[in-house]
């Protein structure tokens, strides 16, 4: 009987070659930050510059900036879980008709460049910022739009294989209520759609530059792009620190999204 998917041959040549596509820059940003323009070898003084206390006027932009994004991703990431996520399920159990309609809506903001979208944030962004203030934290609204498209492909990818009607219909008939059902029966065979859906939220907003700079907010990315005028290796330094977290992050994720006996829950 004929195979109809690719060779291993083949797949081992598509990943290798995908696996280069993304090597080869980190490695080059990588060696880039040991480079000595004066002996043109490798030192890890860019490195150590920085613990340097002399410097750390030079590097508070991106502290700063940092900072912002954490609180940032934590404000996108409770948005995503406690606004988007039931929604989704209200959508699901009481208006499947609206499915379409919510889905149109949700994936609208991919089609939609992010410097159109601050256009039409900049009036809403003015009284925002006279109610409450013109903290970076409120680019979290913004943000929530971004991330929707991608926040509900992995949360729906999950309703997708779970029976959500035969699941709430039975602790509904225990005698549960809408808070039960949704918190401890629907949200652990959700879990591992929220935890992706957290973890692409977190690095959209850790990646995300346009919206906060065009909105004259401090983040992590205009931070760095302060400090690149200044100190080129430091700019690439955090650069490859930040994909590190956001790796690391997806490693405790992944594995959070295990059950206890090791298995990937369902």
């Amino acid at each position: 009987m004929n195979r109809l998917g690719p060779s291993l041959a083949t797949r081992w040549i598509i990943g290798i070659l995908v696996g280069l596509f993304f090597a080869v820059p980190l490695l080059a940003t990588l060696l880039f930050t040991f480079s000595d323009n004066r002996t043109g070898g490798l030192t890890l003084a860019h490195w150590a510059g920085l613990f340097d206390p002399a410097r750390a006027s030079t590097y508070s932009p991106i502290w700063v900036g940092l900072g912002n994004s954490l609180v940032l991703a934590v404000v996108t990431v409770a948005i995503v879980l406690f606004v988007l996520a039931p929604t989704m399920v209200l959508v699901d159990l009481r208006f499947p008709k609206l499915r379409p309609i919510f889905e149109f809506v949700v994936l609208l903001p991919i089609s939609i460049p992010a410097i159109v979208l601050v256009v039409g944030l900049t009036p809403i962004y003015l009284q925002i910022g006279r109610t409450l203030g013109t903290g970076a934290w409120t680019l979290a609204f913004a943000y929530g739009i971004t991330v929707l498209p991608f926040a509900y492909r992995s949360i729906q990818a999950s309703m997708d294989a779970v029976d959500m009607k035969t699941l709430s219909e039975a602790a509904r008939s225990l005698g549960s209520g809408w808070s039960t059902v949704l918190l401890r029966v629907l949200a652990p065979n959700l879990r591992s759609g929220l935890l992706a859906a957290s973890l692409i939220s977190v690095a959209v907003v850790l990646g995300e530059f346009t919206i906060a700079s065009l909105l004259n907010r401090q983040v992590f990315q205009t931070g760095i792009l302060v400090v690149s005028n200044i100190d080129g290796y430091a700019a690439a330094m955090f650069t490859l620190l930040a994909l590190l977290f956001v790796f690391i992050l997806l490693l405790v994720i992944g594995r959070a999204g295990r059950d206890r006996s090791g298995r990937t829950s369902s």
